[in-house]
């Protein structure tokens, strides 16, 4: 019923689109009638840059025109009129009309912009200086002058409080986002995602469907005042994304567009034919063998001794190419108004067969009805490609110097180190056909009526959104790639979501008294389904994943499942001549996750105070201070963390013989709970925004503790109940946390100004309880009083030496083995001397950019900093492997002769698994952008609206004591990972660590008119 329902609207846009394009004809002449009294010009910035929606009005006859997108304004006026023209935080201007047809006006951006600034704070918007909630807007400078595939990568490091982390550079994958640190500690930790009011979290989409030219503003709500509107979704912080809508004006054509390459950043280069022929050496000389041959295989022999040797990064890696072209259309009448844009991106990786093709289109629409009702859509499809079979760079660190690449007739060589059998060729992935594909189709709504008379201020508005999210995945692995049986898979998913959201406001003012009130009850559902089709044995690999039924042996599978959420929410904001603010808000959710025993609903209220001092009679004769505001807050929030139906207990299939059939039986699978109930957090906001000396100085300070208390954590359970482990509302921990933003105008000449931007945020999070006895949980690394993800090993404080005594410290060591602290001294080393050695997440992060403006000249600097965390480094863990394979050459070992204290001997085999903790900390030069913005003056000659060039480099340079690729990247070791890996485009498993990468590009922007 509702898919029949949702493709009426369909055709209406076709019938509003033409209504468009002939309003938009009759617009333009409309203009024309008025030739004899008609002033016309352009409204631009004090850099020359237009202003699209800046208001013109003749203060005689009352009319009013509005600027479109390249800044032109046409209205009618005589002489003697008076012109007045606005904008949103710049000085108004006034000029009375002399003989002038054709008159500009540069406007100035006014000294307390910031405060007048609106925002968007989730079903709603404010200004900046009524704000209660911790509230942080992206910069905008960030969000248009940077080259990035997912937004996300804009963010990172220039909001403070929210820690993005590019755990891969996999072309097409998503960074991380953390909120303020971590609350939970099993539950998902991802903030939640609104697009145009309408949620992109739970959808099956993700921020990387979004195309970064078509966002026109992002906010960041971080404290339980601003997110608990969004109850059980807003725990994690929300993320509020506002796309382009079009202006009033002739049609705008705008294109975006960079090209540009990529290199890895830094390469863990591989030792050389003679270092690693110098390795092999030594690991025989160090286990007391007798060298025979001077390489370890006998297929390495023949180009050891034609001394030719393969770099076998280089075989696996290439050029990066990334390019991105994005043309957009916006325009209207004062009824309706539109954007329309299209977007292609094609990335190339760095290494062979990663790829990712982009293409998305959009169409925003907003239409006054009537004087009382405006409607409007968000329409949107994103096709994402990620099809290709990889090379595996793990394999090539791992490749002899000496090993074969290719076989006599081409092909590529299984084993290059034969016969030597643990690890083949590294290309091998590019010889199978691996598909990933997702597609996007997302229909947003709106009806938004306001209603007249005594009733003046009250609007109701009704949201609908619907998403429909296919996925397709498909691997065939045959001969070439060391199956001689056959191997295909297939799997095809989809994901059905729907929004609906009534919303009614109010707004009264009152003389010094100002109201507004929300009202909302919404309604989620999401539908997902997936088929799974394997077989192994297939005659050749002709067909292979074309024809799965030509498989010997076959296998299938589906899953289904449901998930709903209804919420009711109210939301009071009230200020008192703008000195006195009082926001409450309280939401009820209702999900479906939750069992039969214990109530579905759960209630999250917050309530926050501001106090704008600066509006104070007693600051007015402190002219250094130019603003200054105090926000105080608290709330709860709660997090579902429960996946759907965990709370049923349910059972699994297994196929065993019986009486010499296969037969078909069930085995428990999951021990529900009836009782679960959500994980509840409580937190406490104090914010003071401030600014000096006319704004020459602003930013805002912000301390906050969050308390989480009924964790939903695994009891282990006695194995003969035939369950492991049950689900409990069991455990506690705290957050903390302090936040700085600040901004400077260093230097405001004529021609030359120079602007900062810094950033810091420091976080701690500490476990209070996890199973109600006061015990840590050894086997998860859960420590009572410690920080939810740590480092726990031993302490390794040197390389034992030749002559050294190891009988009172560590018996079984010998020269050459890592040296731990017996900290418990009982005079050998065992499990009881691990020790908590560092945190995994950053004790502090922070940023700064530098913006320097000379004339049309820009150039904007970005350093980014994570510290205080530890990591295991797996490019250390991996080792020799009896000396079987090549190691990195920044990767030393110990000898007699060098008496290394960092690394041990080729011989020692790491017993204890020590992880080889290693500091993680880092800093970066993320990004780099100098661009031009030719004057208006030329422009006008060109007839272009605007044009601006600009080149960009991110990633830059790195400045870290880590010892590996990078310390940001997450590695994995050979054979671990997703069993299913060979489907998925970011799996994460060792065959797709990616290393980060360098890129550097060239971008033109310019709009047509």
């Amino acid at each position: 019923m509702m898919q029949k329902k949702l493709l009426i609207p369909s055709r209406c846009i076709a019938v509003l689109l033409s209504i468009l394009l002939f309003l938009s004809i009759n617009g333009n002449s409309l203009y024309a009638q008025n030739s004899n009294t008609e002033i016309s010009g352009v409204i631009l910035d004090v850099k020359g840059m237009p202003i699209p929606g800046a208001t013109i009005k003749n203060e005689k006859t009352a009319k009013v025109a509005i600027s479109d997108g390249n800044g032109r304004y046409k209205i009618a006026a005589l002489k003697g009129e008076t012109l007045v023209v606005s904008f949103v935080g710049y000085t108004p201007k006034t000029i009375v009309l002399d003989n002038q047809t054709q008159l500009n006006f540069s406007l100035t951006e006014e000294s307390d912009k910031t405060l007048n600034e609106v925002v968007v704070v989730g079903y709603g918007t404010q200004k900046r200086s009524d704000v209660t909630g911790s509230v942080v807007s992206v910069p905008k400078s960030r969000l248009s002058q940077l080259p990035v595939t997912n937004i996300l990568q804009s963010i990172q490091g220039a909001v403070a409080g929210v820690n993005i982390t590019s755990s891969s550079s996999v072309p097409g994958s998503q960074p991380t986002a953390l909120v303020r640190g971590q609350n939970s500690i099993t539950a998902g930790t991802g903030p939640y995602v609104v697009v145009d009011g309408v949620p992109l979290t739970k959808t099956g989409g993700s921020l990387n469907d979004i195309n970064p030219n078509d966002i026109a503003s992002v906010e960041i709500l971080k404290d339980a005042s601003a997110t608990a509107i969004y109850g059980t979704n807003g725990s994690n912080g929300v993320i509020l994304i506002t796309t382009k809508r079009g202006t009033t004006g002739k049609p705008v054509i705008r294109y975006n567009g960079y090209a540009g390459i990529d290199n890895i950043a830094h390469i863990l280069e591989p030792r050389s034919g003679a270092e690693y022929v110098q390795k092999y050496a030594d690991f025989l000389k160090q286990t007391n063998q007798t060298q025979t041959r001077p390489v370890p295989n006998l297929g390495e022999l023949a180009a050891y001794n034609a001394g030719t040797t393969t770099d076998w990064v280089d075989e696996a890696t290439q050029q990066g190419v990334i390019q991105d072209h994005n043309v957009s259309i916006s325009g209207g009448t004062p009824d309706v108004k539109y954007f329309i844009s299209g977007d292609y991106l094609d990335q190339k990786g760095v290494i062979k067969g990663y790829q990712f093709n982009r293409i998305g289109l959009r169409s925003n629409l907003d239409l006054n009805v009537t004087s009382f009702l405006t409607v409007g859509t968000s329409l949107f499809l994103t096709s994402n490609n990620f099809d290709g079979g990889r090379a595996n760079l793990l394999l090539a660190t791992a490749m002899s110097p000496y090993g074969q690449e290719y076989n006599a007739n081409g092909t590529y060589k299984i084993f290059p180190m034969e016969p030597e059998l643990l690890y083949t060729n590294p290309l091998l992935g590019l010889k199978t056909t691996q598909i990933s594909r997702t597609t996007n189709i997302n229909g947003n709504g709106y009806a938004e009526i306001k209603f007249p008379g005594v009733l003046t201020g009250l609007k109701f508005r009704l949201n609908a959104g619907y998403t429909y999210f296919p996925e397709r995945r498909g691997s065939y692995v045959g001969r070439l790639a060391n199956d001689n049986n056959g191997t295909a898979s297939s799997f095809n998913a989809s994901t059905n979501s729907y929004t609906i959201e009534n919303i009614l406001t109010y707004s009264k003012d009152i003389k010094k008294h100002h109201v507004d009130f929300t009202a909302l009850y919404s309604a989620q559902e999401r539908k997902y389904n997936s088929t799974t089709a394997g077989a192994v044995g297939f005659i050749n690999d002709e067909l292979g994943l074309d024809n799965i039924g030509a498989g010997a042996t076959q296998t299938s599978g589906s899953y289904r499942d449901r998930y709903g959420l209804n919420s009711q929410m109210g939301r009071l904001f009230y200020s008192y001549n703008s000195r006195y603010l009082l926001t409450l808000t309280a939401r009820r959710d209702g999900s479906s996750v939750f069992g039969v025993n214990t109530t579905k609903y759960g209630v999250f209220p917050s309530a926050a105070l501001g106090w704008n001092v600066i509006n104070e009679s007693f600051m007015k004769d402190i002219k250094a201070i130019s603003n200054l505001k105090l926000r105080l807050s608290y709330g709860k929030t709660g997090n579902e963390a429960v996946g759907v139906y965990n709370t049923i207990t349910t059972e699994g299939s297994v196929r065993s013989p019986f009486n010499g059939i296969s037969t078909i039986g069930v085995i428990p699978n999951n021990l529900g709970n009836i009782l679960l109930q959500w994980e509840t957090t409580k937190t406490a906001n104090i914010g003071l925004d401030f600014g000096l000396f006319n704004n020459r100085i602003t930013g805002s300070v912000e301390a906050y503790q969050n308390k989480t208390s009924g964790l939903l954590l695994n009891r282990s359970l006695p194995i003969i109940t035939g369950y492991s482990r049950v689900l409990e509302n069991i455990g506690k921990t705290t957050n903390n946390g302090l936040e700085l933003t600040l901004n400077t105008q260093n230097f405001a000449g004529k021609n030359f100004r120079w602007e900062t931007m810094v950033v810091f945020a420091t976080n701690k999070n500490k476990i209070n309880d996890l199973y109600g006895d006061g015990k840590d949980d050894l086997g998860n690394r859960w420590f009572i009083g410690q920080p939810i993800n740590v480092v726990y090993d031993y302490k390794m404080t040197g390389v034992w030496q030749t002559g050294e005594d190891v009988s009172k410290q560590d018996p079984t060591a010998k020269p050459g083995s890592l040296k731990f602290a017996d900290l418990n001294g009982d005079g050998k080393i065992t499990a009881d001397d691990r020790t908590i050695l560092g945190q995994t997440a950053p004790k502090w992060t922070g940023g700064i950019t530098n913006t320097f403006h000379y004339k049309n000249i820009n150039l904007s600097v970005f350093i980014q900093t994570a510290q205080g965390m530890t990591r295991n480094n797996p490019d250390l863990t991996y080792g020799d492997e009896t000396g079987r394979r090549n190691t990195p050459a920044e990767v030393g070992y110990w000898t007699p002769e060098n008496q290394s204290q960092t690394r041990p001997a080729l011989s020692y085999n790491n017993t204890l698994g020590y992880g080889y903790a290693s500091d993680a900390s880092y800093t970066r030069i993320k990004d780099v952008t100098l661009s031009y913005v030719f004057a208006q003056r030329l422009l006008d000659k060109l007839h272009l609206g605007s044009l601006t060039i600009y080149a960009s480099g991110r990633n830059l340079a790195t400045f870290t004591n880590w010892i590996g690729w990078d310390p940001e990247q997450t590695t994995y070791g050979r054979g671990t990972g997703n069993s299913n890996a060979n489907q998925q485009a970011f799996a994460a498993d060792w065959t797709n660590n990616y290393p980060v990468t360098r890129t550097f590009v060239l971008g033109l922007n310019v709009s047509l008119r």
